[in-house]
């Protein structure tokens, strides 16, 4: 199996709603702000392209389906769709793609399921893929809290639920992704979050999501503020790394602005960090 990181849209999204109860004092050494004290983030996806022929791509990012105003409020950087040019500097378009899976339907993991902003009506992308997300996951979008309203796309709702290609799971493989692919389901930042694992070569390997977005979030203690139950995502980090460093696995990072994946270890302390790795 092949695996590829491939660029979507960036943001810049405010540090202190990113590093949830941590000072700036402390989250600024992680990622430097700007003058509105936004830090860089990643949209980062992974294509995996499987011996059997089949291309599945692991989420799609922000995408490009913002009006222009709304570009500026949600700190989108990029106008154009990147994650399509990514795809075609690989010879491929999104009608190559045929299975994408979905972590969860925030914007900032999904909206690249939808074609740039036009000014007409949202259109769908990825014409020949199914698209797998959880079955906890779809209803909370179909019917956010108000915390959390602003971060789903009703058009995209609908136009998944009439596309006839959406495979919902309760966080077992199905069909269209290998049998040997695993989720791991977790609740702390939004319901029914799936955590795809995928053998390879170097052992097993996670894609992250939101739970944890990139390398300064390894550390169990960090979480977002717009994490549902911080408590709650603290637990399941702390599950998921102690299983993976047995496993001696890695982690893929959806959101760092510069790693895209590392493996887990544990310095003197006893705190998980990522060494450098490749895919």
């Amino acid at each position: 199996m092949k695996l590829t990181a491939l660029t979507g849209n960036s943001q810049r999204l405010d540090g202190g709603a990113m590093f949830g109860n941590a000072p700036r004092a402390l989250w600024s050494r992680y990622l430097t702000p700007d003058d509105a004290h936004r830090v860089p983030l990643a949209c980062r996806c992974l294509l995996a392209e499987t011996g059997d022929g089949r291309r599945i791509l692991l989420e799609t990012g922000t995408g490009a389906f913002f009006s222009p105003e709304l570009r500026e409020r949600f700190g989108v950087v990029e106008p154009a769709h990147v994650l399509l040019d990514a795809l075609a500097a690989h010879g491929l378009t999104d009608a190559d793609i045929d299975v994408v899976v979905i972590s969860h339907l925030h914007f900032d993991h999904a909206g690249g399921l939808l074609a740039a902003w036009d000014g007409g009506p949202a259109r769908l992308l990825f014409p020949n893929a199914k698209v797998v997300v959880s079955r906890e996951a779809w209803a909370r979008a179909n019917a956010p809290h108000p915390r959390d309203r602003a971060s789903f796309i009703p058009e995209l709702n609908a136009l998944l639920a009439s596309s006839g290609r959406l495979v919902l799971t309760d966080g077992e493989t199905p069909d269209c992704l290998p049998d040997n692919w695993r989720f791991h389901v977790s609740h702390g930042h939004t319901p029914g979050m799936l955590l795809a694992e995928l053998p390879s070569a170097a052992g097993p390997l996670v894609f992250a999501s939101d739970l944890i977005p990139g390398v300064p979030w390894v550390h169990v203690p960090i979480t977002m503020g717009y994490d549902r139950y911080p408590e709650q995502l603290i637990d399941e980090k702390q599950a998921l790394l102690d299983d993976l460093r047995a496993r001696e696995g890695s982690l893929f990072f959806t959101h760092d602005p510069a790693v895209a994946t590392g493996r887990l270890c544990r310095d003197s302390k006893g705190r998980y960090g990522v060494e450098p790795a490749t895919l």
